[in-house]
């Protein structure tokens, strides 16, 4: 079961209020990419890159088992940068510098050798090229998931309702869901998202977990306490690699397995978050992943009787 991942592949320069980066590797494919990558195998990725981009980067992804016959290398421009500065509560963020370069050219194009996708992921990018992609592909992929922003939201919206139409899995954190609805609670905007297009519904609350909608049913995922959050970045792209990493690896997209699908991307959020960047998720083993598995099994299992 092939995934291909579309999205940025980067550098950040990240500051929190316990210690500060100079450029690091990022970007959404990037850490889409490593998470999904423990579950399955191939990731065909679809990116553009600079004469900038390391080439022992690209050569640590393709290691992993991503094939990147999609990712453009333009040799006179340099890769897309991102600087941010994150306040205490490590929740909220001060944009610093945002350099397109490249990814203001980015006209993406799907390799022959993609045509087999089973799963697609669709990072937060422009909603037109979202549709594109889509649209390249002659067998539709048994799965389409897609992650949008407050940007797109604010001055793509036309778009970004035709591509809400065009694919199975919205994710969106709590902020977003609301904006895009007009409405506070949660479960009604929800429930006005399901008429737009989607499927299915994942609503992110970065600390205190995520939700999934499905038709009139809904679950809550936990995130995990960690005693130290060291970075947030990527921590979104990283779940959504563990969710449709796990959706791929079992064949199975009904309600139930996605419920476990978000505790899978939970537990690699949580690795995610523990140090600057995808460095802790090239450190981890598959062992790891099923030790953390287990903590969040602990986390919410209780035995109750009812009087």
């Amino acid at each position: 079961m092939s995934i291909t991942v579309v999205g940025t592949m980067a550098f950040d320069a990240i500051e929190t209020p316990f210690d500060k980066t100079d450029k690091i590797i990022g970007g959404s494919a990037t850490y889409v990419a490593y998470a999904a990558s423990f579950f399955v195998q191939p990731i065909q990725q679809i990116s553009i890159v600079g004469n900038d981009f390391p080439q022992d980067e690209l050569e640590a992804l393709q290691d992993r088992g991503v094939k990147t016959d999609g990712v453009e290398i333009v040799p006179d421009k340099k890769s897309f940068f991102w600087s941010g500065k994150y306040h205490l509560d490590m929740n909220s963020r001060d944009t610093l510098i945002t350099d397109l370069n490249v990814l203001a050219d980015f006209d993406p194009n799907v390799p022959d050798s993609y045509q087999d996708c089973d799963f697609l992921m669709l990072g937060n990018l422009v909603p037109a090229i979202q549709q594109k992609i889509i649209n390249q592909f002659k067998q539709r992929p048994k799965l389409i998931v897609m992650d949008t922003m407050n940007f797109w939201i604010e001055t793509a919206w036309e778009d970004l309702k035709k591509t809400f139409t065009m694919v199975d899995v919205l994710l969106v954190n709590d902020s977003e869901a609301r904006q895009i609805t007009n409405e506070y609670s949660l479960v009604k905007a929800a429930k006005k998202i399901l008429t737009m297009g989607p499927k299915f519904l994942i609503v992110k609350k970065g600390e205190h977990g995520a939700l999934l909608f499905h038709e009139n049913n809904v679950f809550f995922a936990p995130a995990m306490p960690l005693d130290d959050v060291f970075d947030p970045t990527g921590a979104g792209d990283t779940f959504a690699g563990g969710f449709i990493g796990h959706l791929a690896k079992t064949k199975d997209i009904s309600f139930e397995n996605m419920k476990t699908a978000i505790i899978v991307g939970s537990a690699m959020a949580s690795f995610c978050v523990e140090k600057f960047g995808p460095q802790r998720l090239k450190e981890i083993s598959k062992e790891d992943i099923g030790n953390r598995l287990q903590e969040f099994v602990q986390l919410v299992n209780f035995d109750i009787t009812l009087a």
